[in-house]
């Protein structure tokens, strides 16, 4: 029992970290309309931003450039080659991420060389031994952080001009532009928001207590796992984000222990796979209705 509670822990502690980066993949998506395989790379940018600035600035300060930066390129990406797209179909804008993504993540490699470094943090490593549980500071920051971000997000999505103006672009875009509604601006500011979060997910996945990996082609592949949780949850539902996020979070861990670390990787997929067949719009998903 108490190694099932350990996985559980584990578990809530890297869903945190997968609920703030299949967040982003939802935004951009409610937005645009566009599935944002470029983020990845976002991650990988901004992690490798901290890692060289580190040293001369400090952890804090580097981990600022870090966010900021991730941010910003993915402003950059969306307003320099998706908003010159913009009359493209969906399908072929994915594809151009993923364009954006291989020369993003190749060039970051290729400066990393064979070196795997982990990009430290700002708090104590040593665990935390609670009966026989041992709590990681690590995941219990990351679930600090993303419950606050997360509880921030909904709040703004519910109280401010932005969050009004992000909901109705997503329900009916024509309308939305009929009231004055700037698409240029909701979607600008959504993939600010997902390049913003990809920096902070990365703070946490290039860790000793996250992965055991640390700023590598693995990181990459680590928060790519949360687009099966973005589609799990549903991927027009910030609601459906959170879920899909832990409930990764969640499979990583156990699969991990109770069958292997390879394992692990196919068994997120084969859990979207299988609520897929049963609700193809996800969890949380809006289903389409079409009229024949």
């Amino acid at each position: 029992m108490t190694t099932f509670l350990q996985l559980m822990v584990n578990g809530l502690g890297k869903g945190a970290v997968f609920a703030l980066l299949a967040l982003g993949f939802v935004v951009i998506y409610k937005a645009t309309e566009v599935v944002n395989f470029a983020h990845g790379s976002l991650v990988l940018f901004g992690g490798y931003l901290v890692l060289v600035t580190k040293d001369h600035i400090g952890w804090a300060a580097a981990a600022i450039i870090g966010i900021l930066s991730a941010g910003l390129l993915a402003l950059a990406v969306e307003r320099l080659l998706l908003a010159r797209s913009r009359h493209a179909d969906p399908f072929s804008l994915a594809l151009l991420t993923i364009g954006v993504d291989v020369i993003i993540t190749e060039e970051i490699i290729r400066r990393l060389g064979v070196s795997v470094p982990f990009i430290g943090d700002a708090w104590d490593a040593k665990p935390i031994q609670l009966g026989g549980i041992t709590l990681f500071r690590t995941h219990l920051v990351a679930l600090l952080v993303a419950t606050v971000l997360i509880t921030a997000f909904f709040l703004a999505s519910r109280y401010t001009n932005w969050g009004i103006a992000m909901r109705a672009q997503a329900e009916n875009r024509e309308a939305a532009a009929l009231v004055g509604i700037r698409s240029s601006r909701v979607t600008a500011s959504a993939w600010l928001l997902a390049g913003l979060l990809a920096g902070i997910a990365v703070l946490f996945i290039a860790t000793q207590d996250f992965s055991g990996a640390g700023l590598s082609r693995g990181t990459h592949s680590i928060a790519l796992a949360a687009f099966p949780a973005a589609i799990l949850g549903g991927l027009d539902s910030t609601v459906g984000a959170i879920v899909g996020g832990v409930a990764v979070g969640l499979v990583d861990a156990l699969s991990t222990y109770y069958v292997s670390f390879a394992f692990a990787k196919s068994a997120v997929f084969l859990v979207m796979l299988v609520v897929l067949v049963v609700r193809p719009a996800g969890l949380f998903g809006t289903r389409e209705t079409t009229r024949v």
